[in-house]
């Protein structure tokens, strides 16, 4: 089924100002423990999805990964979004964040979601000031997510790692924190029908973890 639903939450408009401030206050770096143990099943900020999780988790070990939400500081604030290579072996083509699996050598998830920023799209550290993890993000292919949500100074130059990233780019956080824009769309997934959040943007499909990573941080950010 590909017909779009809109889900209806109110929320009150956020300033630049507030949206950094309430993250802040309501963001740490506690690790939670569900990155690596399987007996705890994440939120996947998508309907209807436990029971997978619940079968993957026993199907498959648990994959940690991190991936960094840069909210680049305009007047306008935007995120910078990459769209993966199209040569990839899995998930080509897609929109995500900077990020990938934990590497033995990162000290932290933060470490991880930096490392790989600063590998896939050359964004330099010292433009970066982390804000806190956002919930942990499960998926239908045994990855737990962990976010950091990270507010970008502007002036930062690009370096396209073109083995992994075809492209990087910014959308307005505006529209990705309107629920207006967020579609949740659903395909059957092993015998299962699974609802995942949209939001195409122009030509841009954002869908599957990316959007509902974002969607998570809509709840967590903009309603009281």
């Amino acid at each position: 089924m590909n017909e779009p639903i809109l889900k209806k939450m109110e929320a009150a408009p956020v300033s630049s100002a507030e949206f950094f401030a309430r993250s802040q206050s309501r963001l740490n770096f506690d690790v939670p423990p569900g990155l690596i143990d399987p007996n705890i099943v994440p939120r996947t900020g998508d309907e209807g999805n436990d029971r997978m999780l619940e079968i993957i988790a026993l199907e498959q070990p648990v994959r940690p990964a991190a991936v960094l939400i840069p909210v680049v500081d305009h007047p306008e604030p935007t995120v910078l979004l990459t769209q993966r290579s199209l040569h990839l072996s899995s998930h080509a083509g897609q929109i995500s964040f900077p990020g990938g699996k934990i590497d033995a050598t990162d000290a932290s998830p933060l470490d991880a979601a930096l490392r790989e920023a600063e590998e896939e799209v050359g964004l330099s550290r010292d433009f970066i000031e982390p804000i806190g993890y956002l919930d942990l993000y499960g998926t239908a292919f045994g990855f737990r997510i962990l976010p950091t949500v990270a507010r970008v100074k502007p002036g930062f130059k690009l370096t396209i790692n073109e083995g992994e990233v075809d492209d990087a780019f910014e959308v307005p956080l505006a529209f990705l924190m309107n629920p207006e824009n967020h579609q949740i769309h659903s395909k059957e997934f092993r015998g299962m029908e699974r609802s995942y959040y949209a939001m195409p943007f122009a030509e841009r499909y954002i869908w599957g973890a990316t959007a509902g990573i974002l969607r998570v941080l809509y709840e967590r950010i903009y309603l009281a």
